[in-house]
């Protein structure tokens, strides 16, 4: 049995609407994308159920999570092209790149934000995973990927060019770090002070500009889609989504983290063959 190679890509901090708003014809090739939910507001905890082999969901009414949980494990015996995948191999590990690998992939994860960095648990069972040394580098990722006959694989790929400050390198613009940043600076800054953020934030304009370049990052990457789906086979299961939105100053919020907002966790999702 012939397994489909699969690409998995995440564009980091993508809202729906941003992604909504970009012309991707190539993405388009896939088929509709709907919007979905993340499990999380921030990177590291929605990589971790993206590691776990559940993806964004939908909202469904009147059905137990359970049900829900048991339809999104099943869709990856038609991701994968292997129809008797053993679903208790997922247990305990709770590993969709562990799984794979007894099915006979081979694991490569290449990622863009520190917070996922090699040393952390998310790289555990991937065969080659890779920290990229820049920031907005699918390009450079694409270009280190193949797809050999007899040896399929699953791409693993978080992207940097969606996230703040969306491939503006240059302008003026707040340094803003993530967690793994502002762990980094703690031990330099004043501790006293670390409690007590001073409030800041972007004029409007700043926010509108910065808006509607995340739009411009997202048709990017998808020139840059187009041009993987050239080098791919024809049996190769692209899925495209995000790990979570992003506020752009709608109730006082910018960013994304500890923040409890619709826009934080509606990210778009599109999944298929090019065929």
């Amino acid at each position: 049995m012939e397994l489909n190679h699969i690409v998995f890509i995440v564009m980091d901090s993508c809202r729906y609407d941003s992604f909504m708003a970009a012309a991707t014809p190539n993405i388009d090739r896939l088929g509709e994308a709907s919007k979905r939910y993340s499990y999380a507001s921030w990177t590291a905890p929605s990589h971790h159920t993206f590691a776990m082999g559940m993806l964004p969901h939908t909202s469904p009414k009147e059905v137990f999570a359970s049900e829900v949980y048991k339809d999104e494990f099943a869709q990856w015996k038609d991701r994968t092209g292997h129809t008797e995948i053993a679903f208790k191999e997922f247990l305990p590990d709770l590993s969709l790149p562990k799984v794979l690998r007894k099915l006979g992939y081979r694991t490569v994860a290449k990622v863009s934000m520190p917070v996922l960095n090699k040393n952390t648990l998310i790289s555990r069972d991937f065969d080659d995973y890779k920290l990229m040394a820049n920031h907005n580098n699918f390009k450079g990722m694409i270009d280190e990927m193949e797809f050999p006959d007899g040896e399929p694989h699953y791409y693993f790929l978080n992207l940097g060019e969606t996230h703040y400050p969306y491939m503006l390198s240059g302008a003026d613009l707040p340094h803003i770090s993530g967690l793994h940043g502002a762990l980094k600076g703690m031990d330099a800054a004043a501790v006293a002070t670390a409690g007590m953020p001073a409030k800041q934030s972007f004029e409007p304009g700043q926010m509108e500009m910065l808006r509607q370049q995340q739009v411009k990052c997202v048709e990017y990457i998808d020139g840059q889609i187009g041009r993987l789906m050239a080098m791919a086979p024809s049996n190769t299961h692209f899925i495209v989504t995000a790990d979570h939105g992003e506020l752009f100053g709608e109730d006082g919020y910018f960013g994304h983290g500890p923040i409890m907002h619709e826009k934080c966790f509606e990210v778009p999702f599109v999944e298929g063959r090019v065929g």
